[in-house]
């Protein structure tokens, strides 16, 4: 890897370290904040900051498995993130899509797994209602990932198409 190529991932892995931090920050303002009731409307009807304590994955799945639980969810939690950064060291400076996602994933899994180690749980406080449906509290960290995911999506679709539109060419030019 040559000396610019690093200085890029390393950019990535700064904004990567910008995200966690914003993450944690806002983290920590909710739990001063928002933790004893004090919820604040921002779009009343829409857009709530709340407190929540997710013991949990997603939507609070697995968190009837206390302590062991805990760990285990923190040891998944770092094995993704090694696979997350041995992909990123792979992958090649050209393809930003796939290193801003891969960027966005470590940040987000890091400020969680950050959360369930010391704290025991992960901080979530964004409340998004809309009427009668009301999507599960979350955080920064859980922006990300989905931020990260959809990216990768995204990018598979577009990877396909483009190898069908290259085997397209080469047979017409058959």
């Amino acid at each position: 890897m040559n000396k610019k190529d690093l200085i890029w991932k390393l950019a990535y892995l700064a904004i990567a370290g910008g995200v966690f931090l914003i993450d944690q920050s806002t983290k920590a303002w909710a739990v001063r904040r928002l933790r004893f009731g004090d919820d604040v409307q921002v779009i009343p009807g829409f857009l709530n900051f709340a407190y929540a304590q997710n013991t949990g994955v997603a939507f609070s799945m697995l968190d009837e498995y206390g302590d062991p639980g805990r760990w285990g969810l923190s040891l998944v939690a770092m094995f993704a993130a090694a696979l997350v950064l041995y992909f990123f060291w792979r992958t090649p400076r050209s393809d930003d899509r796939i290193l801003g996602a891969l960027a966005l994933l470590l940040a987000g899994i890091a400020g969680n797994v950050t959360d369930r180690i010391r704290l025991g749980f992960v901080v979530d406080y964004i409340d998004v209602q809309f009427g009668s449906w009301h999507y599960p509290t979350f955080n920064v960290a859980d922006m990300a990932i989905v931020v990260g995911a959809g990216l990768m999506i995204i990018d598979l679709f577009l990877s396909k198409r483009s190898q069908n539109k290259e085997v397209s060419n080469q047979k017409a030019e058959s």
